[in-house]
């Protein structure tokens, strides 16, 4: 590639430039945050401003990254609750990314003993220093809802939209919340959520409702009260997949309660009291979260058995005792359908707050938010998967930190590469063909950004010098679908061509 990056970027690039130790200078540099905070302040209104991109929705999000590291007490690699392999110490990325396009906009690296909720604030103060604006939504999973973490979102002009987790006094009123829900729900007063399909056919995906509370506390000596919105969704794919779940414990409950009791034979083993029965059936109801759901049917079965006292072989003359062998069966397990449909109404439901008013957030821009989770998922899978970041092979902290910075890099052209693309052909209402080798009459106007760039993997350039030191070099032609991508990247193909003429 020394012919290839020489020409592109107008420097003589040397082998040595790519040496380890050159490496480590500059992953060096990028740990200390006077450097990378100015990087990533420049980076974000670079992108902002060239891109034009709305910035409304911010996603707050941690993965953990394992290493084979030695552990010691001041290093980032540590052991704590893992994502990944818990058998292994590792590290935590903490990011800010912008909706729709997943763009990172801050990175924190901690130590992987931390929790997750400490980890917030300090990157939401990162986005909002580069960003320098208000009325932001920051979106999270239930860590983001603890009140100190809400009350700066708030604090900073901001807002917040998480789930709340079934915890303390939440798990009380949930059963309330849902109570109300199903009611609701009977009597047509619950707002339908509609969402287009993959084949863009509008359809159902849950009901919710929502109320208001009021919230205050003092930060920084100054008295801070908002309005928080209690959104209660239920959603149909949740509710379908616990119905699910619910069937399947039922039936493996069944099984398992019929099994208490065998026929009578060698090896098998016998419940002899009603006490022991009533343990054994609660034990399996509990373990599969029935109870209530079923009813036993059982019979208590006695035979009498006539042995001879003592030992030795019987006779005439020898005195005989009768003895009673109690064995209880189980006859059989009767589902309680009505008690088991009245469980299943009450499935799906889950609780969000948030902030922002109904004017800037609906209840159905809601629920479309929260089903985006994905897109700060990506960022995580693009930065072990893509980027191949884990498990992590260097030692140093700074080396660590700085590696980490230098691969979000990698996040960011991805992650513009991609919408570029999607953007020119949502614009001009076109789809690429040609993408998937699987199916090459498959057509797509939402091209990722491996895609995009397996579609150049077939190409070469080969440089041949003789004897008498003429060089002579050729490219692989461009194909259209090649040259259709670098037009809606924007990009010169004679940025490409140009290879060849370079001397």
């Amino acid at each position: 590639m020394q012919n290839t990056l020489t020409g592109l970027t107008g420097q003589e690039i040397e082998p040595l430039d790519c040496r380890s130790d050159r490496l480590s200078c500059l992953l060096k540099y990028l740990s200390k945050p006077k450097y990378w905070q100015k990087i990533e302040e420049e980076l974000n209104k670079k992108t902002i401003e060239v891109y034009k991109l709305e910035v409304q929705t911010i996603r707050c999000d941690a993965t953990t990254i394992s290493g084979h590291n030695q552990l010691n007490s001041e290093g980032l690699i540590q052991f704590g609750h893992s994502k990944d392999d818990p058998n292994l110490p590792q590290f935590k990325v903490m990011v800010g990314s912008l909706d729709p396009l997943g763009m990172l906009k801050a990175t924190e690296v901690v130590s992987g003993e931390q929790a997750d909720d400490v980890l917030y604030i300090p990157v939401i103060k990162s986005v909002d220093e580069s960003l320098n604006q208000t009325n932001l939504l920051y979106v999270g999973d239930c860590f983001i809802r603890a009140f100190d973490i809400r009350l700066h979102i708030v604090g900073q002009s901001n807002h917040y939209l998480c789930p709340l987790p079934l915890t303390g006094q939440t798990a009380f009123d949930m059963e309330t919340w849902i109570d109300d829900g199903v009611r609701k729900d009977l009597e047509y007063q619950l707002e339908l959520i509609f969402r287009n399909n993959e084949k863009g056919e509008k359809t159902l995906i849950a009901g919710g409702y929502e109320f208001e509370r009021e919230q205050s506390d003092r930060q920084d000596g100054k008295e801070i009260t908002w309005t928080e919105r209690v959104l209660l969704i239920k959603s149909l794919v949740h509710a379908e997949q616990q119905s699910k779940g619910l069937e399947k414990r039922l039936e493996t409950a069944i099984k398992k309660i019929k099994a208490l009791t065998p026929e009578p034979g060698r090896g098998s083993l016998q419940i002899t009291s009603k006490e022991q029965l009533n343990e054994a059936i609660e034990k399996v109801l509990t373990e599969q979260q029935v109870t209530g759901l079923v009813t036993v049917e059982s019979e208590k079965q006695t035979e009498s058995v006539i042995r001879y006292v003592g030992r030795g072989r019987g006779s005439k003359n020898r005195q005989q005792q009768v003895l009673e062998k109690v064995r209880y069966s189980i006859l059989g397990v009767i589902r309680d359908d009505e008690q088991i449909a009245e469980v299943k109404e009450r499935f799906g439901w889950k609780a969000f707050v948030t902030s922002a008013t109904q004017a800037q957030l609906s209840l159905s821009q809601a629920v479309g938010t929260i089903r985006d989770e994905y897109r700060v998922e990506r960022i995580f899978n693009r930065l072990k998967n893509r980027l191949n970041i884990a498990p992590i092979f260097v030692k140093r902290n700074e080396q660590i930190t700085g590696l980490t910075y230098l691969l979000t890099l990698g996040v960011r052209i991805l992650t513009l590469l991609e919408f570029v693309v999607r953007r020119s052909l949502h614009q001009e209402a076109a789809q690429l063909p040609s993408l998937h080798l699987e199916n090459h009459q498959k057509t797509t106007d939402k091209p990722t950004a491996e895609r995009l760039l397996k579609a150049f993997s077939n190409l070469s350039l080969t440089i041949i010098k003789n004897r008498a030191g003429e060089i002579r070099r050729h490219l692989t032609p461009l194909s259209d679908l090649q040259l259709e991508i670098l037009t809606r990247l924007d990009i010169d193909k004679s940025l490409y061509l140009n290879l060849e003429i370079i001397t």
